[in-house]
């Protein structure tokens, strides 16, 4: 067969064309008008073959969600239980405050909340090393995981006589402790979100982040909101109990050991059952790249020094100074001010349906061209609501009743929650939409 006598497609496939000889120009004069029906049917018959073809390879390509709910569910946990330390991390500043612990001492606590914002200083380790036979997000995944479970174990039997000491709790204890446990909590977050990448195929990859904000907000509800009204003895007198008791229906140690053995049973499960790189029906695998560690440390400092990104680094160190101080102490000066800590945790239970709707209703807004703008409108408010909370924190003991507070106190704070979560949203969301845009870029590392 002649090289002319086959004609190539887009996709790399050859067909022999009708006619495999090449006549003279006469005779193709003289027989065209059989010659072009000829051609026409011919085409017509390749047209519908090959729509057949691209319709089967679009339902092969393109498998749904359904196929991979699995894969979305393990995410979806995987992002829970990541939730629950920072949960707990979160919980410790009220603890502290009922034990009235000095600002000094809340402000050395503060210390634990630091690796997530740090993480991308070894980030380009957990992209680069790991052991292919075990899996690229595995060999961090489950070795993290283990250490989290331990950590929780060894905190339940040490805990209590951290915050019960003569001399007040073991703030340096307390803060090098649950340091470790954000640690690794981040390092859990690098590996699972590189794995969201390759776990779910590239039509559903976008449901990474649905897992990530609904996962880790229900973590935190659990490890913060869920804990703490059960370790209250009056809520749970006053709720869920017949008869008082003078203590809450679970104590930090013992919600300490439960999600312990919960983190060393999932992530055995996970590590012999779930295979890294197995593929789902229909789905071919993409090329992971992968670099070195100093060369992934090369391209991320050249990212960095890029003019717009080293500016945009610096908004996003200096943006929360306006309001940073009140985000921090409001909730600890209405404590001080006697209201209940498990209240306040409570009033976190309504907002938890607008946390997952926020980013899913503001993001159609930070998808253009000009994510930003939607950041410097709100800006403005969320130093306002700054402002609100240093009112609220000046009214809350004009109106402390008796037997508490009023209710339409509760419905103030509330309120005030409500609009903090709104315009918090519309100034943090851009960031995520930024940084969620840059690791699904085709060819750069993960961990960016």
């Amino acid at each position: 067969m002649e090289p002319s006598d086959l004609s190539t497609h887009k996709n790399g496939r050859q067909r022999k064309l009708a006619g495999a000889t090449i006549l003279p120009e006469n005779v193709r004069d003289m027989n065209s008008g059989e010659t072009n029906s000829s051609e026409a049917e011919e085409d017509a018959e390749h047209l519908i073959r090959g729509s057949d073809s691209e319709d089967n390879r679009h339902h092969r390509v393109h498998p749904g969600i359904r196929s991979e709910l699995g894969n979305v569910s393990l995410l979806l946990f995987l992002y829970v239980l990541q939730g629950i330390p920072l949960g707990l991390a979160g919980s410790i500043p009220l603890i502290l405050q009922s034990k009235n612990v000095s600002y000094k001492g809340q402000a050395f606590f503060s210390f634990v909340f630091w690796p997530f914002s740090l993480k991308l200083l070894w980030a380009p380790l957990v992209d680069a090393l790991y052991f292919s036979r075990f899996g690229r997000r595995k060999s961090w995944l489950v070795p993290t995981q283990y250490l989290l479970g331990l950590f929780m174990l060894y905190l339940s039997q040490t805990v209590n006589s951290l915050l019960q000491r003569e001399k007040g709790p073991d703030i340096v204890t307390l803060t090098a402790v649950f340091f470790m446990l954000a640690f690794l909590a981040a390092t859990q977050d690098i590996a699972v979100d590189g794995w969201a990448l390759t776990m779910l195929s590239r039509q559903n990859v976008g449901y990474a982040s649905t897992c990530n904000s609904v996962g880790q907000t229900a973590g935190y509800f659990l490890g913060n909101v869920l804990f703490l009204a059960l370790e209250s003895a009056e809520f749970c007198n006053k709720y869920l109990r017949i008869e008082p008791k003078d203590t809450g229906i679970v104590t930090l140690s013992d919600f300490l050991f439960f999600w312990g053995v919960v983190f060393l049973i999932s992530t055995t499960l996970v590590a012999i059952f779930k295979r890294e790189n197995e593929l789902g029906k229909g789905r071919r695998r993409a090329p992971e790249e992968t670099q070195g560690v100093m060369e992934t440390y090369k391209l991320l400092f050249s990212i960095i020094k890029m003019p717009t990104v080293f500016t945009f680094c610096v908004l996003l160190l200096t943006a929360k100074m306006g309001f940073s101080a009140a985000d921090a102490v409001t909730g600890l000066k209405l404590v001080e001010a006697g209201v209940p800590k498990e209240q306040l945790a409570l009033l976190a239970v309504p907002m938890v349906p607008l946390q997952i709707l926020l980013p899913l209703v503001i993001s159609k807004y930070t998808a253009g061209p000009r994510p930003l703008d939607v950041f410097y409108k709100a800006f403005p408010f969320r130093l306002l609501i700054g402002l609100e909370y240093a009112l609220l924190v000046w009214w809350t003991p004009t109106v402390k009743q008796e037997g508490g507070f009023p209710v339409y106190y509760y419905a103030v704070v509330l309120l005030s929650y409500a609009l903090h979560q709104v315009w918090h949203y519309c100034a943090a969301l851009y960031t995520n939409f930024l940084l969620s845009a840059s690791s699904l870029t085709q060819g750069a590392p993960t961990c960016l």
